[in-house]
């Protein structure tokens, strides 16, 4: 197998689901929580989101959750990476 081919695959999906999560962060901020699009997104990455959001403690009105799941899951594509490109 080519394990090359297998690590830009991990790197694609893990770029894809950050630029999902970063989407959904933005627009809460504009659309109303029952848009399509919206409900869309929140279905996607909201799994992810609320373990960490049980974990963190509350900031006041700011919500530091997507930055913990981009930075966790751009961790694990680096590390699956490397392992990967190891063998």
């Amino acid at each position: 197998m080519n394990f090359e081919f297998l690590a830009l695959v991990i790197t694609s999906i893990a770029r894809l689901f950050i630029y999902v999560v970063i989407a959904s962060a933005l627009l809460s901020f504009f659309l109303p929580p029952y848009h399509p699009v919206r409900e869309a997104l929140d279905r996607i990455v909201n799994p992810f989101l609320n373990p960490i959001r049980n974990l963190m403690p509350q900031m006041g009105a700011i919500d530091f959750s997507p930055l913990i799941l981009i930075l966790a899951v751009e961790f694990l594509s680096r590390i699956l990476n490397s392992v990967l490109l190891s063998l």
